[in-house]
C-alpha cells in the first residue's frame, strides 16, 4: 500500500465507514465516470464494487485484520470506442485516493511498444514499459497480439513472461488492465492460464445503443459549444441505425469521426452563405442539412474509406 494512505478516523473500537468514504474523495471520480461516459450501467456498478472492496480493505488494516493486498489487475473486453481507456484512467484515481498506489497515472501500449524485433530488444522494452508505469496502471491494449504460436521467432512469449513476474511480485504498486475484443481475449486467457490466474476482475464493455450514442453526441457537441437543432438531431438520430450497420463501427469513435464531418459541412455552409451578419446560435447549431448529405444516406457507404480505425478504444 502507498505511504500516501491517508490516516483512518478512529474512535475507540469502530470507524465511520460513511465518513472515510467521503475522506477518500472517491464519489468525485465515479461522478466524474457518471458525466463523462453515457451508460455502461454494468461497467460504473462493477467500478464501485471494486471502490468499495478497496475502502473495506483499508479499514481492515487498520484492525490489523490479516489480509493481503487485493489482486487488481483486470481485463476489459468489448468493442472500440466503449471507454475501456476512459475507465482504466479514473481506475487510477480511486487506487491513489485509496492509497493502493502512488501516482494514479495511465500507461497505454500495444505490442509495439513491448515487444522487440530482434533477440534482446523485448526485455528492455517491456521492463522500461513497466518502470513508466509504476505507481500507476498499465493499460495493454489489443492484448491477445503479444500471443502469436504460429511465429516461432515472435518475441511476444518473453514480454508475457516479464509482464507475468512484475503482476504477481509487484501488484501492490501496479495494476495492469488488459484490453481488447471479448472472443480474442478469450482464447488469450486460454492460451495464458497463468496471465487468467492473475486477473481479478473481468469486466465486459456493451455497445451502445442508437439512443445511447445520441445522447453521447449531444454531450460531445456540448464540450464543444455546439448542439443540434431540432431537424438536426432528428436527422442524426436516422444517421446512427445506418451507420451501425456499416464496416468498422466504433461505437463513441464513430460518432466523434461523424460529429467533426457534420462541423466541417457547417463552416462551409456558413462560409458559403456570408452575406449578412451571423449570430452565436448560428455559429453553434448543426442543421439537419449538415447531416443528411453524408454519404451513409445516399449511398450506404463510409463518408471516407477506412474513416473509423476498428483499433481505437
Amino acid at each position: 500500500m502507498s505511504e500516501t494512505t491517508p490516516k483512518i478516523s478512529q474512535v475507540g473500537d469502530k470507524v465511520d465507514l460513511e465518513a472515510e468514504f467521503k475522506a477518500s474523495n472517491i464519489q468525485e471520480v465515479l461522478d466524474k465516470l457518471d458525466r463523462e461516459l453515457v451508460g455502461l450501467k454494468p461497467v460504473k456498478t462493477r467500478i464501485r464494487e471494486v471502490a468499495a472492496l478497496l475502502l473495506v480493505d483499508r479499514l481492515r488494516k487498520q484492525f490489523e485484520l490479516t489480509s493481503t493486498t487485493p489482486t487488481l489487475h483486470m481485463s476489459f473486453t468489448g468493442n472500440p470506442g466503449t471507454g475501456k481507456t476512459t475507465v482504466a484512467m479514473r481506475m487510477g484515481e480511486i487506487l491513489k485516493r485509496l492509497g493502493y498506489v502512488r501516482e494514479g497515472h495511465l500507461v497505454t501500449v500495444t505490442r509495439d511498444d513491448l515487444v522487440g524485433q530482434y533477440i534482446g530488444h523485448t526485455a528492455p522494452k517491456t521492463k522500461e514499459v513497466i518502470k513508466k508505469a509504476m505507481g500507476g496502471v498499465l493499460f495493454v491494449d489489443e492484448a491477445y497480439y503479444l500471443y502469436k504460436p504460429e511465429n516461432e521467432r515472435d518475441y511476444g512469449a518473453e514480454s508475457i513472461e516479464i509482464l507475468l513476474q512484475v503482476m504477481e511480485n509487484n501488484r501492490d504498486d501496479l495494476v495492469v488492465i488488459l484490453a481488447g475484443y471479448k472472443d480474442k481475449m478469450d482464447r488469450f486467457f486460454q492460451s495464458n492460464p497463468g496471465m487468467r490466474s492473475r486477473i481479478a476482475h473481468h469486466i465486459d464493455f456493451p455497445d451502445y445503443s442508437p439512443a445511447e450514442m445520441l445522447a453521447i453526441a449531444k454531450l460531445m457537441l456540448a464540450q464543444q459549444n455546439y448542439h443540434f437543432s431540432k431537424d438536426g438531431e432528428k436527422a442524426f438520430a436516422e444517421y446512427i441505425p445506418l451507420r451501425m450497420k456499416l464496416p468498422h463501427f466504433a461505437n463513441a469513435r464513430s460518432i466523434r469521426n461523424a460529429l467533426d464531418r457534420a462541423r466541417l459541412r457547417q463552416a462551409n455552409r456558413l462560409f458559403a452563405k456570408r452575406t449578412g451578419k451571423l449570430s452565436k446560435d448560428d455559429l453553434m447549431t448543426l442543421e439537419a442539412e449538415d447531416i443528411l448529405v453524408s454519404r451513409v444516406f445516399k449511398e450506404g457507404a463510409l463518408d471516407m474509406d477506412g474513416d473509423e480505425g476498428a483499433n481505437v478504444r
